[in-house]
């Protein structure tokens, strides 16, 4: 049997797993604050390398970035009632501006710096974006305003988990506005296709695309878009949306412009965003008993290399040999970048260090010892297959120019291995249902990692809609979205029995 590096495997408890990967691999860690967290250094690196790949995407379609305050005047959410409406039972609230002491040793907010109007922790920002674009736009020749914004926000969750579902996280907000319906419309949709481009190329991260239905919608929205990922247990994740927002909001914050025969008519925007959460999906997604596995293009080191120093004569030498092999691994271009190689030095026991950056999810760990410098070699371990057939580590001894050489085309090899075997997951673990009972029973209790239902139904909305949310709600299932990509419907509604208009999936979610 195969001893794993984490404590507990993705078979025995997949929550448990989940938390381990992240405390074993020095992701993040508990902060102190209900539902925040620090973020350590390979958890960040991660987060940066999305945040530098996704902003080429974003800026390379048009869109500038920006920076916004993160307090808004309460007064700006209650101008849109929908929008206030879904997030008031998140929102963070700041009443006072100064604290005195109470007397006892402790803090208070002192009553006299009460604030005239409540400040609320930026949740989103449609709201005071909306307010800008009041005053920037004016003509038709300001339109379209395309811009970004990377920031933190806050939304007081009930039940958190890091990276998933916390009280704060970080992200980046595009919002446009437009002057027709039909070109926000396309810029929401091609807003999507970028995040769906992003996931699979860069991420691995292989999705479905399509809309939310009704009772899923951001609030204020006329139609919202996700891209779907499916977690090694079968169950959702949403990694990101893009919202087509109508004339909802401009209508509330005066978004109006002089078209050029000279009438005002409101603008049409638009928001889409991507989280800290699609972290949490490159762990449940790539994930293994032995840790995390970062896909190359968003590994803050592609390849680290772990001298196996002794403390002898020997070892400067050693380090000589290895710091060569860094730098003509620097010196290469892998999956379109210069090469991100780590000569990792620390004063700890080699294998100690090995198996942390296995834990990590580093594509490529290159073990040096002194027999090997002897033989002009080194050794390989790529992160994405670990064991042989027969169980043992799967190290693989070359010489050191060789690998300098193969080095690009190994990670791109990791790269398209880690894509392919979770697009076989998402493959196979969709499957249709034509009627409610073959979907009960698919999600009964006994089942394990059922994955998704594709589903024909009717699209029915209001009160017929709520009852078909109440009816999947007691197998604990949620409406994931209607996939831009679906075969038309030729069937009846597996919730009403009426004509079915669309295929849309249902399953479990985080």
């Amino acid at each position: 049997m195969i001893k794993h590096a984490l404590p507990v495997t993705r078979e025995a408890d997949f929550a448990a797993w989940y938390q381990s990967v992240i405390a074993e691999a020095d992701m993040a860690e508990e902060s102190g604050v209900r539902g925040c967290m620090v973020i350590r250094p390979w958890g960040y690196g991660i987060w940066e390398r999305i945040q530098r790949l996704l902003d080429d995407r974003i800026k390379a379609t048009g869109h500038e970035n920006c920076y916004f305050p993160v307090f808004i005047p309460l007064s700006y959410f209650e101008q849109e009632a929908a929008h206030v409406e879904g997030f008031a039972k998140e929102m963070a609230v700041v009443t006072h501006h100064r604290l005195i002491a109470d007397g006892k040793g402790g803090l208070v907010p002192d009553p006299e710096a009460k604030l005239e109007e409540p400040l609320v922790v930026r949740p989103t920002s449609e709201t005071v974006i909306g307010h800008a674009f009041a005053r920037w736009v004016q003509s038709w020749r300001d339109l379209p305003v395309l811009i970004n914004q990377w920031a933190n926000v806050v939304r007081w969750e009930m039940r958190t988990r890091m990276f998933l579902r916390t009280a704060e996280f970080l992200w980046q907000e595009g919002h446009t506005a437009h002057a027709s319906a039909e070109e926000a419309r396309a810029e929401t949709l091609r807003m999507l296709e970028v995040y769906r481009d992003f996931a699979e190329s860069d991420l691995a991260l292989p999705v479905v695309a399509g809309e939310k239905p009704e009772n899923e919608r951001f609030p204020g929205a006329v139609a919202t878009y996700s891209i779907e990922a499916m977690m090694q247990d079968g169950k959702a994740l949403q990694a990101g949306t893009s919202h087509f927002l109508g004339t909802n909001f401009a209508s509330a914050q005066n978004i109006r412009f002089q078209n050029n025969a000279g009438e005002l008519e409101l603008a049409h925007t638009t928001s889409w965003g991507v989280s800290t959460r699609t972290i949490g999906a490159l762990i449940m997604v790539h994930g293994d008993d032995d840790g995390m596995r970062v896909p190359p293009r968003v590994a803050p080191w592609q390849v680290v290399i772990v001298p196996m120093l002794r403390d002898t004569p020997e070892d400067e030498a050693l380090v000589t040999y290895c710091r060569e092999l860094q730098q003509a691994l620097a010196r290469q271009s892998a999956l379109g970048e210069p090469l991100r190689a780590l000569l990792d030095l620390k004063p700890v026991k080699s294998t100690t260090k090995r198996w942390g950056w296995v834990k990590k999810g580093a594509p490529l760990v290159i073990e040096v010892g002194g027999r090997d410098m002897a033989a002009g070699n080194v050794s390989l371990i790529r992160r994405d297959r670990l064991y042989r057939a027969d169980g043992k580590l799967d190290s693989v001894a070359m010489p050191r120019d060789a690998l300098a050489a193969e080095a690009p085309a190994l990670l791109e090899a990791v790269q398209q291995a880690l894509y392919d075997e979770a697009a076989a997951r998402l493959r196979t673990g969709i499957t249709p249902a034509s009627d409610w009972a073959a979907v009960a029973a698919h999600f009964a209790p006994e089942a394990r990692n059922p994955g998704w239902l594709e589903v024909q139904w009717a699209r029915p909305t209001g009160v017929a809609l709520d009852a078909v949310v109440e009816k999947l709600k007691a197998l604990k299932l949620t409406l994931r979205n209607a996939p831009i990509d679906q075969a038309p419907a030729d069937g009846t509604c597996v919730f009403t029995d009426a004509p079915a208009v669309e295929r849309v999936l249902v399953g479990r979610a985080y």
